[in-house]
């Protein structure tokens, strides 16, 4: 097995059990405020020191993980689940006027920095954890269209998608009997990606006070809520800083891992 894909596996494995612990426990209170314990360093009591209203840093990681995981996770399920469908029906008819819409909606929405479209759309509707969901799951919906029509368009000239339809069956039974079982692997690595993706965009729009508001923590928030205190306190930068890079990295490396163990034509040059 290639150690990226271990590497990459453990990183998110991590962060991911460390959301689920935070449901059963945390080593402190995230909504208890102890100022006489504020901006305290890493030490035996907070291994990860304290933030600038005296809350336990890795309690706010772990809870903070939670938040930045769940967000990305089902917004990129709502990308996919919407955006598959049409990139295969798309590709079922290609050429037509339900190709042509999708294609054509794909290339405005392309043309706006997905940042930009997640600000406008928090903005307009509020902040908040279901506004960012909605505003990340927008932009993956024509990431997996386009990603599944040109990978299907593929199939559809195959031998055996043609003794399919001599044995009678529709364009949609096709689609989803004989073509999306053909582009799991495919779908999967790119869902790690826009996973990854998703998580950089909630922190950013919770960085701007556009994602989860408090008392629920996010990693954003606490990069914005340290800005100011970085010279008398490095730690309340710096631990939520590599909670989002070693999960985007951890995130990475397990799409590329899954991308060389599932892509048949990488497997020659691995031996």
């Amino acid at each position: 097995m290639r150690p990226s894909l271990l590497l990459g596996a453990a990183l998110t494995l991590t962060f991911a059990g460390a959301a689920l612990l935070s449901f059963l426990w945390t080593p402190g209170d995230v909504e208890a405020v102890n100022i006489a314990a504020r901006l305290q360093p890493p030490s035996d009591a907070h291994l990860l020191g304290t933030d600038h209203l005296g809350r336990d840093m890795l309690s706010m990681i772990m809870t903070g993980a939670r938040t930045s995981l769940a967000v990305a996770l089902v917004a990129v399920g709502l990308g996919m689940g919407l955006g598959v469908p049409l990139g295969l029906a798309a590709a079922a008819r290609q050429g037509g006027w339900l190709d042509e819409l999708v294609m054509r909606t794909n290339d405005l929405i392309f043309a706006f920095p997905s940042l930009v479209i997640a600000i406008l759309i928090t903005a307009m509707f509020g902040p908040g954890a279901l506004n960012a969901i909605l505003a990340i799951g927008i932009f993956n919906i024509p990431v997996f269209a386009r990603l599944t029509r040109g990978a299907a368009l593929s199939f559809w000239r195959r031998e055996f998608i043609l003794a399919a339809r001599v044995a009678g069956k529709g364009a949609p039974r096709i689609s989803f009997e004989h073509i999306l079982p053909n582009l799991a692997n495919l779908l999967i690595v790119q869902g790690t990606i826009q996973f990854s993706l998703g998580i950089l965009a909630e922190a950013g729009l919770s960085y701007v006070g556009l994602g989860a508001q408090p008392p629920v923590p996010s990693w954003g928030r606490m990069l914005a809520d340290a800005q100011t205190m970085v010279a008398l306190a490095p730690h309340v930068a710096i631990v939520p800083g590599l909670a989002i890079v070693l999960t985007v990295l951890g995130l990475n490396l397990l799409g590329d891992g899954l991308r060389d163990a599932l892509d048949p034509r990488l497997r020659p040059s691995r031996a």
